[in-house]
């Protein structure tokens, strides 16, 4: 059975959720494409090392309430894949959250881990952002070496994916040694927010060696560009720097 979307409603902000209290998305009524909760603000880090593609597409695996994808439709010329396992949530969104109808965004009703595992994909989003979580909202639903192998695959010759982990979570241990796996140790990690989720941040190419200096630089573009902490974020990772130089 799907998880049946239901709403609620506070301060001017809609909520999404599967039937229990948890929170599976969220909308500002008046702004929706802003980014309202932090995790999915953090889920965007990708832009302190790409830009948005020209030739692939982001990918999105789990629609939620369409936040991430109102936010780089408007923000971004890119081409969007989403693909979501709920065949309700689409219309949920059209109809509660405001997901407009775009020739850039395409909506696969698939279980991500057969998607991600299609051979003629490889290569096709060098941009995913996963964020897989069912109605308990306990830890991601696809964490195999195996989904995470083919997530990397999709990426091709040089991409980036973020996850949203539980960082409190029994799951968490096992998620970050099977990304950790599949990336070949190429993984970096955002603090823990208040409300318990921590994103991973993985990588395919070559390795990557980033001056703290450009790094910050990169981090002002964003901020400026798109109205995301990105500051915040590159101090962060720039705890895990050696010699001024931050390499995964």
């Amino acid at each position: 059975m799907y998880d049946d979307p239901t709403l609620s409603e506070q301060d001017g902000i809609r909520y999404l959720h599967f039937g229990t209290e948890w929170i599976q998305g969220a909308m500002a009524v008046d702004s929706p494409a802003e980014l309202v909760l932090e995790y999915t603000r953090q889920m965007m880090a990708w832009l302190l090392f790409l830009e948005p593609p020209r030739d692939g597409a982001i990918g999105q695996l789990g629609l939620g309430a369409g936040s991430l994808t109102r936010f780089c439709l408007k923000k971004t010329r890119s081409r969007l894949t989403v693909v979501e396992w709920n065949r309700m949530l689409p219309m949920m969104c059209s109809l509660y959250f405001r997901l407009p109808a775009n020739a850039r965004l395409q909506i696969e009703i698939e279980d991500a881990q057969d998607w991600v595992a299609e051979p003629q994909l490889a290569g096709s989003c060098p941009i995913l952002m996963v964020d897989l979580y069912d109605a308990d909202a306990q830890g991601p639903v696809r964490d195999s070496v195996e989904f995470y192998g083919n997530c990397r695959r999709i990426l091709g010759d040089t991409g980036v994916l973020t996850v949203n982990l539980f960082g409190a979570h029994e799951s968490f241990a096992p998620n970050i040694a099977n990304l950790k796996a599949a990336f070949d140790g190429r993984l970096l990690l955002l603090p823990e927010i208040d409300a318990g989720n921590r994103i991973a941040i993985a990588f395919s190419g070559p390795p990557l060696a980033v001056e703290a200096q450009r790094l910050l630089a990169r981090a002002e573009v964003v901020e400026s560009r798109y109205g995301l902490p990105a500051r915040r974020w590159a101090r962060s990772l720039l705890s895990e720097a050696q010699d001024g130089i931050l390499r995964v």
